[in-house]
């Protein structure tokens, strides 16, 4: 297959949202039946795949910065779950990638490989039952314990870059008081409600079920879920900060990047156009604009 049919395809896929394209047809199947015959079964079922994250193959693109990291494997101190570290590059100056949901430490391969150019070394992790960890489910607390204690091992640093996920889990650990000089957030999330609604919908369920399996979630994990909005973190926040976001990106709405924005005291907003959610990480455009951000 050429390289144009390749990019075609690609561009194709932004335009799906992701568990559209990573969960089998006969899950789909099953969450439609479920939604059906009993909302309450069809919520336990949602919440179970809404806590596991996709595996796939590293992608070439990743694999010079799989192969020249120094790696280890380290326990996060509070709920045990364990986590692989990436150290790509050294230098005094060191800036924290926090990959998405279903992502890996090397997901921002490009934007390290272009900070290394510019002096900084990267620290990265895979979450738990993210990249090579195993496990089969994972969630947000497990993400914000890890900026935590990768912040007091490696830390400070002098940037947090997040990404969907990583990047409303960065703006609650910032604002619980992790310390940084600046923060770049791309295609993050705002209302953490409307993430299980798009997720009962992607998965052919309704709103029904969606609020049925926030509910269970919140009752499981004793907190409410929107207290991780992102907004609600961003308020409290006075650190330069850079939001990316496509306006065609499926998986996150781009109005959750204005509200974010409208949130935070000093941000600069940069909306892209037919990036999607995933390749506006490989963008040079974006890559060069997150590399002037932190070295200005």
């Amino acid at each position: 297959m050429n390289s144009f049919r390749l990019d075609k395809l690609e561009k194709k896929k932004d335009y799906v949202p992701v568990q559209r394209l990573l969960i089998p047809l006969y899950i789909l199947k099953i969450s439609k039946f479920l939604t059906w015959f009993s909302p309450k079964i069809a919520s336990r079922f949602a919440a179970r795949l809404f806590l596991t994250p996709f595996r796939y193959k590293i992608p070439d693109r990743e694999k010079e910065m799989n192969l020249n990291s120094e790696q280890e494997n380290l326990i996060l101190p509070k709920s045990k779950k364990q986590i692989r570290v990436y150290k790509y590059g050294s230098s005094s100056k060191k800036i924290l990638l926090v990959h998405g949901w279903s992502g890996s430490g090397t997901q921002m391969s490009k934007i390290a490989k272009a900070l290394l150019q510019e002096g900084y070394a990267t620290i990265s992790f895979d979450a738990p039952a993210h990249g090579k960890m195993e496990g089969k489910f994972s969630m947000m607390p497990y993400f914000i314990e890890s900026l935590h204690f990768l912040n007091e091992k490696f830390g400070p640093f002098d940037a947090i870059i997040g990404h969907s996920l990583g990047g409303i889990s960065t703006l609650r650990a910032v604002q619980e008081g992790v310390k940084t000089k600046k923060l770049v957030i791309i295609g993050t999330a705002n209302s953490i409600s409307k993430i299980t609604r798009d997720f009962a919908k992607n998965m052919e369920m309704n709103n029904k079920v969606a609020k049925l399996m926030q509910n269970y979630l919140e009752k499981k994990f004793g907190e409410e879920m929107e207290q991780y909005s992102g907004a609600l973190s961003a308020k409290s926040i006075t650190y330069p900060t850079l939001i990316l976001h496509d306006e065609n990106d499926v998986d996150v709405s781009v109005q959750d990047a204005y509200e974010i924005d409208a949130a935070l005291k000093n941000s600069e907003l940069l909306i892209t156009k037919s990036l999607g959610h995933r390749r506006i990480l490989g963008n040079p455009k974006v890559i060069n604009k997150i590399s002037t951000f932190i070295t200005a």
